[in-house]
């Protein structure tokens, strides 16, 4: 692999070094390409090539499809990972009495739509991390006979510990439990299978790992539970002849098209099928293989300056996510990294760091370089 060459599609990499793809990626040159392409398109030909738009979203579909290892009618584009989990939460038949159970150091967006239920009489129950790490025993202690669902984060965007997801969903299937996961922490840094991890639900947008812009996503609901989720919200496209506007016929959509219930953002699918396509072409064994290392080598570097890793170490529990404890206040090592051109992420006490693909040891060379200054001078 040509990693040079894959770099050269990442104009950032010329202003900075930028690892901190677990907030808000920048965009490679071919998305930005795919943006262009489309506006002028819109510009000059107005709707002329609309069949064509359409038909274009379906190739997205289907790329994202691959992506997860799921077909492409169960897939539907959303605009983010909170709408899409938001969709499950609120379609499903729920009892008084049932209860969800999320780890407790979940992002907000597989939170909220959980606590949303309450109303309904379902309770949500929190499983206690141990140091960042979810551990599946603490999983499974939490659950009971009215759980209906786990929903979990396939890495968690704190700590960066990658959850277990075939034991997790081999635990759920052999219960008749539904499980969830909010992938937007691994999705382009890690490989995904929802089949070989008994995956139900999933969502995540593309503006972190995927390499995409922000409102714009995919939700999995799997065919065999997909009759289980009504649409919360439903529009002239929720059905199947959609573009029979007067024939007024409520039979929705048979896959997971009813999700989309109105005109697509045509323009962000664009932008999202181009960032696609470096997933696939590359291939997610050799981006995983390729950012494990950049992680290896930050890891390297700050147990040789004492640094207090959060993030676990433990094989199979690594992700794309290097999290640590600085010397001195965090934020102003933030302050001091991004007036020296390393843009990471700062949180609760936390210093984030999230390389990827195109990233190279030079970055990481310069990252520390960056960090020794700052550590020199804080003393």
């Amino acid at each position: 692999m040509d990693w040079n060459t894959i770099r050269d599609e990442f104009p950032v990499t010329r202003s900075g070094t930028f690892l901190d793809h677990a907030r808000v990626a920048p965009l490679p040159g071919r998305v930005r390409g795919a943006i262009r392409a489309f506006a002028d398109d819109a510009c000059e030909n107005g709707t002329a090539g609309y069949e064509g738009w359409m038909a274009h979203n379906e190739q997205v579909r289907e790329r994202f499809a691959r992506l997860i290892g799921a077909r492409s009618e169960e897939v539907a584009f959303v605009k983010n990972t909170s709408e899409g989990l938001s969709f499950i939460a609120g379609g499903l038949d729920w009892k008084a009495g049932d209860n969800v159970v999320i780890p407790d150091i979940e992002f907000p967006a597989n939170v909220y739509p959980w606590l949303n239920l309450a109303g309904k009489g379902v309770e949500t129950r929190f499983v206690a991390a141990r140091d960042g790490r979810v551990l599946f025993e603490d999983i499974a202690a939490r659950v009971d006979s009215r759980t209906r669902l786990i929903s979990i984060s396939s890495v968690e965007f704190h700590s960066g510990f990658r959850n277990d997801l075939g034991r997790i969903g081999a635990f759920c299937r052999e219960r008749g439990i539904l499980f969830a996961v909010d992938a937007i922490q691994s999705l382009g840094a890690l490989p995904m299978d929802v089949e070989r991890d008994h995956i139900d639900f999933l969502a995540a947008d593309g503006h972190k790992w995927l390499l995409s812009v922000e409102g714009l996503g995919g939700l999995y609901v799997s065919s065999r539970v997909l009759d289980k989720v009504h649409p919360v919200l439903v529009g002239w496209d929720s059905v199947v002849h959609a573009a029979d506007f007067l024939t007024y016929d409520f039979t929705l959509r048979p896959g997971a098209k009813r999700f989309e219930e109105g005109s697509f953002n045509t323009l962000s699918i664009h932008a999202f099928g181009a960032a696609l396509t470096l997933f696939l072409e590359i291939g997610m064994d050799r981006i995983e293989a390729r950012i494990l290392a950049l992680g290896d080598a930050i890891i390297a570097g700050l147990e040789k300056r004492n640094l207090a890793i959060k993030s676990s170490t433990r094989p199979g529990e690594r992700s794309g996510i290097v999290s640590f404890l600085p010397r001195g206040n965090a934020d102003d090592l933030g302050r001091f990294m991004h007036e020296n051109g390393v843009t990471l992420t700062v949180r609760g006490g936390r210093v984030r760091v999230s390389p990827h693909f195109y990233n190279n040891l030079d970055d990481v060379g310069h990252f520390f370089d960056v960090l020794d200054r700052y550590l020199k001078q804080a003393g």
